[in-house]
């Protein structure tokens, strides 16, 4: 479709002096080689540290994988996506006529990756304090959603719905030993990602407890090494 920067700038509330930015942060690959891909890739850091340094300031007594998940919660693709969609970006993407026919306009990966674009073209046009001012404005319901009861979630489930919000396959746990009495039982059990690597193994009294203590050793490679 045509670009209309004018009536994206209105919809974003943000103005750009280099149109040329903006408009390849709306363009997806099925248009060719000048599309949002490495702004995307952009966006992502910079949405991943402003998010990371308002909950460092917002969660003092935070401690590491508190504070990763609580970002994990907010910077992943159905969140991503749905602020795209309350901006309106649909219809301001600058698909190939095959995602199109395809309904690539309302797929939640293609609008959160158009978002993350936004940030990184923003960014290369103005630098970073407007675009964080914009980050946190776009953000700031979410953020005041956000309570230390976000994170208290198990381990187990939390796993699970970053996966599913990636469209990732969910994890595979696999019981490697169970040893003890039967009133004192030590079971070993391993949680497995393809993409944390090697399968992350895990003690406890339970079955049930060792699979969380694993599933959490796994999410905090996940959120430690990738942009949730």
């Amino acid at each position: 479709m045509k670009f209309n920067a004018k009536q994206l700038q209105k919809k974003i509330q943000a103005e750009f002096s280099n149109l040329d930015l903006l408009e390849q942060a709306l363009t997806h690959r099925s248009i060719g080689h000048k599309n949002n891909e490495r702004l995307e890739y952009l966006g992502d850091a910079i949405l991943g540290f402003v998010i990371a340094d308002e909950i460092y300031s917002k969660f003092p007594t935070a401690d590491e994988g508190v504070m990763s998940r609580l970002r994990a919660h907010l910077v992943n693709q159905t969140s991503l996506a749905e602020i795209a969609t309350q901006l309106e970006l649909s219809d301001e993407l600058i698909l190939g006529q095959g995602e199109m026919k395809s309904g690539g306009k309302h797929r939640a990966s293609i609008l959160s990756d158009v978002l993350e674009a936004i940030m990184g073209a923003m960014y290369k046009d103005s630098g970073i304090d407007p675009t964080r001012e914009w980050i946190l404005r776009v953000f700031k319901d979410k953020l005041n959603g956000l309570s230390l009861d976000t994170a208290i979630k198990d381990p187990k489930t939390q796993l699970q719905e970053y996966l599913q919000a990636r469209n990732l396959k969910i994890p595979t746990y696999t019981v490697l030993s169970t040893t003890g009495a039967d009133h004192n039982q030590l079971f070993t059990v391993e949680c497995f990602v393809s993409q944390a690597g090697a399968p992350l193994s895990a003690k406890a009294g339970t079955r049930k407890k060792a699979e969380q203590k694993a599933a959490d050793k796994v999410f905090n490679v996940l959120t430690n090494t990738s942009a949730p």
